[in-house]
C-alpha cells in the first residue's frame, strides 16, 4: 500500500485547476499534517498534504477535519509567508514522489518572491518542507539533521536538496525496446518484484497486475520466453493513463477493511479481495485513508487523555492487588483467636520471660501447638495481643472486601472511559469524556477565570433497523445513563454486551413488540460500540428499560438490570453504520 509515481501525477493533473487561485487559509489538523484553502475564480478547494508515515498522501479533501485550538508554530510559519500567495505552477520532475507547489508572494518589505512547497510522498521519509527563493529551507513539518539522516539535513537555513533518485525507467515514456532490454537483465525469483526495481513511481500492486495479466500469476525473470505478452500490458496501462481511462479501484478484504488501491482495475485477487470504483484520484485517496486517518488523529491529539487513562487504570489495579494479598493475610485470624484462647486456658502454667511454650488444641483432640510468645510481656499481654491481632484482621477482612469491590467497580469505569475514547469521532466527543473525568476527579479542575466551559453534548448515535425501528446508542457514560434513566420509555427494550465495556443502546418500541430481526440489529450495534467489536461472536445482555437501576452512588454508565435475555452476534462494520443526519 503506497502512493507510488504515477498514482501522483495523476493528482497533480487533478490539481491543475487550482494554479492561479491564492492561498487562502492554512491549518495544521496534526502533526504530519496540513490544509491549504486556495480560492480560484470557480470558488474554493481544501488541498491535503499529509507526511504521515502510514499514510502520506497529498489530495483535495471534503471531510470536515477539525483542528486544534491553538495552531502548532509550523502552521504559523506557513500563515506568515503563504497567505494570500498565488500559486504559480504544480511541478513533479519525472513520476518522483514529490509534487512542487510554486507560490508567489509579498515580504514585510513589500517585495515579490517566489517560495516553493515540497511535499515528499515517500512513506516514512515523507515531509512538507518550505523552501525560499535562494534553495534555502525555511522550515519543514518534520526536521532532521546529521545524526538521524546521514543523506540529508532538513533544517532551517540549509540547502534544499531532493532525496537520491536512481536510474529508472518512467514505463509513461519508455519505448518497448528499452523495456525489454532492462526486463532481459532482471534476476530473482520473483519478476514483479523485478519490475519494481527497473521502473519510476510504480507499486508492487501495478507490477503484480502487470505479470498476472501476461502470464496468469507470477514466475521468476528466467521463465519469460517472450516479454511482448508483459510489454503489451504495460503499454495497456499507458493508453490507459493518457486517454483518460483510468479506472481508480480500491481493494478491500472480505471483512470490509481497505488493503491497497491502484489507477487502473485489479483483477489478481479474483473473489479473495472485493473491489470497488472510484471518480477521481483524489477521491480514492480520500475514501482510502479517511476514516483510519481520523482515529490516529484523534489518538494522536488526545495522546495525554489516554496516557492519563493508562496510568489511572495501573495504580488502581496495583492497589486492588495489594489489597487482595492483604486480604489473604487477614483470613489468618482464626489462628490469632485460637491462640489467645489457649493462653488464657493455660495462663496457670506460663511466666513472663517464656518465648513459646507447647499445649494441647483442645479444638483439635489430641492435636499439640506451639505457640510464640514475646518475652518482653506477660502471659495475660501475650493473650491479649493475640485478641488485638484477631480484632484487627476480622475488621481488615470487612474493609477489604469493600475497597476491593470498589476498585474493581473502578477499574471497569476507568475501562469504559478508554473504550469510549477509543470510539470518539469528534473534538467534541472527546472534550465531553475530559468533563466526565474532571467531575470524577481523575483531572484537576481549573477554577476561576480559567474555568473551561462544559462542552456542549453530541447527540446519541441514532440507528434505524431493517424493521424501521429507531436504535439509540450512547456514546460516552454520562449520555448511557441520560439515555438509559431519563431518554427511554419503560417499554424501551435496552441492551448492552455481557461482561465487557460497552454503549448503552435502546430500542424506542412506541409501545410495541419489536421482531427478532430489530433485536440482532441492535444487539450487532451494541457488540460495535464495545470493546468487542472486533470479535465474531459476542454475547449481548437486552431487557425491558424498567428493569434497569442505577445504583446509589454508582459511577457513571453503571447499572444493575434484571430479567435479562442473551444473544450472541457479530459486530456491525463501519459500512452497515449509517448515522441519520
Amino acid at each position: 500500500m503506497a502512493l507510488d509515481g504515477a498514482f501522483l501525477l495523476a493528482v497533480k493533473q487533478e490539481l491543475t485547476p487550482l494554479i492561479g487561485g491564492r492561498a487562502e487559509k492554512i491549518h495544521q489538523p496534526s502533526k504530519d499534517e496540513l490544509i491549504i484553502t486556495i480560492r480560484t475564480r470557480d470558488g474554493s478547494s481544501r488541498l491535503l498534504m499529509s507526511a504521515a508515515a502510514g499514510s502520506a498522501r497529498l489530495h483535495i479533501t471534503e471531510e470536515a477535519i477539525e483542528n486544534p485550538p491553538s495552531p502548532p508554530m509550523f502552521c504559523m510559519l506557513m500563515r506568515k509567508h503563504l497567505s494570500g500567495a498565488r500559486l504559480a505552477d504544480i511541478r513533479q520532475d519525472g513520476l518522483e514522489r514529490i509534487l512542487y507547489f510554486v507560490f508567489e508572494g509579498i515580504n514585510e518589505l513589500g517585495d515579490p518572491v517566489t517560495l516553493t512547497l515540497a511535499a515528499e510522498i515517500m512513506g516514512k521519509y515523507s515531509n512538507i518542507i518550505l523552501i525560499g527563493s535562494e534553495g534555502r529551507i525555511i522550515d519543514s513539518i518534520k526536521r532532521t539533521d546529521d545524526v538521524t539522516c546521514r543523506d540529508r539535513i532538513i533544517l532551517p537555513g540549509a540547502q534544499y536538496t531532493p532525496p537520491k533518485r536512481d536510474e529508472r525507467l518512467n514505463f509513461l515514456t519508455a519505448d518497448r525496446e528499452e523495456i525489454r532490454s532492462r526486463i532481459s537483465t532482471l534476476t530473482g525469483r520473483e519478476l514483479s518484484r523485478g519490475l519494481v526495481r527497473i521502473f519510476e513511481g510504480v507499486s508492487p500492486v501495478l507490477c503484480d497486475e502487470w505479470v498476472y495479466r501476461a502470464y496468469g500469476g507470477d514466475i521468476s525473470p528466467e521463465e519469460v520466453t517472450s516479454a511482448d505478452r508483459l510489454i503489451d500490458e504495460i503499454f495497456r496501462t499507458r493508453d490507459e493513463f493518457f486517454g483518460g481511462r483510468r479506472q481508480f479501484t480500491i481493494i478491500r478484504e472480505q471483512d470490509g477493511r481497505y488493503k491497497d488501491f491502484c489507477f487502473t482495475n485489479i483483477t489478481k485477487f479474483g473473489s479473495l479481495m472485493k473491489t470497488e470504483g472510484c471518480k477521481s484520484a483524489c477521491e480514492t485517496l480520500e475514501r482510502f485513508y479517511s476514516e483510519r486517518d481520523r482515529t490516529a488523529r484523534m489518538k494522536q491529539r488526545y495522546h495525554d487523555l489516554y496516557k492519563l487513562l493508562e496510568n489511572a487504570y495501573e495504580r488502581v489495579l496495583r492497589r486492588t492487588e495489594n489489597q487482595k494479598r492483604e486480604l489473604e493475610e487477614s483470613r489468618k485470624k482464626d489462628i490469632y483467636k485460637l491462640k489467645g484462647d489457649l493462653i488464657s486456658a493455660n495462663l496457670y502454667a506460663l511466666e513472663k520471660g517464656m518465648t513459646r511454650f507447647t499445649c494441647t488444641n483442645f479444638y483439635s483432640e489430641g492435636e499439640e501447638i506451639t505457640i510464640e510468645l514475646d518475652p518482653r510481656f506477660t502471659p495475660s499481654q501475650n493473650m491479649q495481643r493475640y485478641y488485638g491481632l484477631y480484632r484487627k484482621a476480622d475488621n481488615a477482612e470487612k474493609r477489604l472486601h469493600e475497597l476491593i469491590a470498589a476498585g474493581e467497580n473502578e477499574l471497569l469505569y476507568i475501562d469504559s472511559v478508554r473504550d469510549a475514547l477509543s470510539r470518539a469521532e469528534t473534538e467534541n466527543d472527546v472534550n465531553a469524556l475530559r468533563s466526565e473525568l474532571m467531575e470524577q476527579g481523575y483531572i484537576r479542575s481549573t477554577g476561576g477565570k480559567g474555568r473551561q466551559k462544559s462542552p456542549k453534548a453530541s447527540p446519541p448515535i441514532e440507528l434505524f433497523s431493517p424493521d424501521g425501528y429507531r436504535v439509540l446508542v450512547g456514546r460516552n457514560n454520562r449520555q448511557n445513563d441520560e439515555l438509559t434513566l431519563k431518554t427511554a420509555d419503560k417499554t424501551d427494550i435496552w441492551l448492552h454486551v455481557k461482561d465487557i465495556t460497552g454503549s448503552h443502546v435502546i430500542i424506542r418500541t412506541e409501545g410495541t413488540t419489536p421482531p427478532d430481526t430489530t433485536i440482532l440489529f441492535a444487539a450487532a450495534a451494541a457488540a460495535a460500540n464495545s470493546r468487542a467489536r472486533n470479535s465474531s461472536q459476542v454475547p449481548v445482555d437486552y431487557t425491558l428499560v424498567k428493569n434497569v437501576k442505577k445504583p446509589s452512588g454508582a459511577k457513571p454508565g453503571m447499572v444493575i438490570f434484571t430479567g435479562n435475555r442473551t444473544v450472541y452476534v457479530k459486530p456491525l462494520n463501519s459500512a452497515e453504520i449509517k448515522h441519520t443526519p
